[in-house]
């Protein structure tokens, strides 16, 4: 897999033009940079941590995925659909003995199709108001379009972490 092929696995969304083919090339291009980091590791890899912190390769595709997964229902329903299903974040970031790399980025992968349909039929001015977390202002809302901004950062600064937790792995890097 090299990142060209990756960026265009997904099917294309029919008709996508202007802001929306922007948003979507954007996102499925941090998307390959995450799955890049990937490419030949094994099971075992995928779980190691490679200094102090506590993520890995693994790991952070399983948080970028159901985070991903999240704001798509966020979109859809507003904070209600988003916390309709439970999350361990603890767990997010971790990659169990059942658990393959294989199978976390099959996982990813119906994820990231189930998104691009929504960057193609989703009106980007609705906005939902925000759960309540102590990371949210209280009232605020966010429109669909700030809603795949911010699934856009979250795959970015997770594919930065992946890079560098990819290069203490096996000295292996995204880009240089």
């Amino acid at each position: 897999m090299n990142l060209i092929q990756d960026r265009t696995q997904a099917e294309p969304v029919e008709n996508l033009t202007g802001e929306r083919a922007d948003l979507l090339e954007t996102l499925r291009t941090h998307r390959g940079f995450l799955r890049f980091t990937a490419q030949g590791i094994t099971d075992e890899q995928a779980r190691t941590r490679t200094g102090a912190s506590e993520l890995t390769l693994g790991g952070l595709i399983k948080h970028v995925a159901h985070t991903e997964a999240a704001w798509a229902r966020f979109i859809q329903g507003g904070a209600a659909a988003m916390e309709s299903v439970e999350a361990d974040w603890a767990a997010e970031f971790r990659m169990t003995e059942g658990e393959t790399v294989e199978g976390l980025l099959a996982e990813y992968a119906e994820i990231a199709a189930a998104t691009d349909a929504l960057v193609a039929t989703a009106d980007l001015d609705v906005a939902h108001p925000l759960p309540v977390a102590p990371w949210f202002e209280v009232g605020k809302s966010r429109s669909v379009r700030r809603v795949l901004l911010h699934i856009i950062a979250e795959t970015a600064q997770h594919a930065g972490h992946a890079d560098i937790v990819r290069e203490g792995l096996d000295g292996q890097k995204t880009m240089g």
